[in-house]
């Protein structure tokens, strides 16, 4: 029973990191696509009108942050985003295994996928390629990368303040509880052993 567990366990962490790596090839191959398309299409003309004076797809080069914050800290914003890269990995997989998780999985995935997104442009080019424009709120420009990783934080820290403890619990999978169920058996059996002992 215990190797049928262990065995179990090695399936069900092999089975995270493929959805892991899947999930963040789609979405950078999704985000990178994009900027391509506005590098062939947008660069020479610098901005196209979706809805004049609202939104528009608009060519900017960024050498900050996300919204093009912090401009000209390439070195430090590579380093700092391969820090957090490493820091989400391992969460990732120290999470508990149990269906309430898998959310906050999500969310690191979006996160993830966001910043590599633009690590990639930041090493490759030097440079962020943004080309979303809601100009009707004055907002900044951004890219896919920066939505992945804002939806992300967002309901990340909304799963952090109101998931609680009772509905972690619940998650529990049918290995986990079968595994718990195991675990009591052999701690009743080993008290059982231990009284026979003493009786003797």
């Amino acid at each position: 029973m215990d190797d049928l567990y262990y065995v179990f366990c090695f399936e069900g962490e092999r089975k995270l990191v493929v959805t892991f790596i899947l999930a963040v090839l789609s979405l950078v191959a999704l985000d990178q696509f994009s900027k391509y398309k506005a590098v062939v299409h947008l660069k020479e003309m610098r901005t196209f009108p979706i809805i004049q004076n609202v939104f528009h797809f608009t060519y900017v080069e960024n050498e900050g942050a996300a919204f093009g914050i912090l401009q000209n800290k390439r070195l430090f914003f590579i380093m700092i985003t391969l820090v957090v890269l490493l820091g989400i990995s391992y969460y990732y997989l120290k999470l508990p295994k149990k269906k309430p998780y898998n959310r906050i999985r999500l969310c690191l995935i979006l996160i993830f996928s966001g910043a590599l997104g633009n690590l990639i442009d930041r090493i490759r080019l030097g440079y962020v390629v943004d080309f979303f424009d809601f100009r009707l709120i004055n907002f900044p420009v951004f890219n896919v990368a920066d939505v992945c990783v804002v939806i992300g934080t967002i309901f990340l820290s909304l799963l952090i303040l109101f998931l609680t403890e009772d509905e972690m619990e619940v998650g529990k999978t049918k290995i986990e509880k079968a595994a718990d169920t195991h675990k009591e058996e052999l701690f009743k059996d080993e008290i059982k052993m231990i009284s026979g002992d003493e009786k003797q």
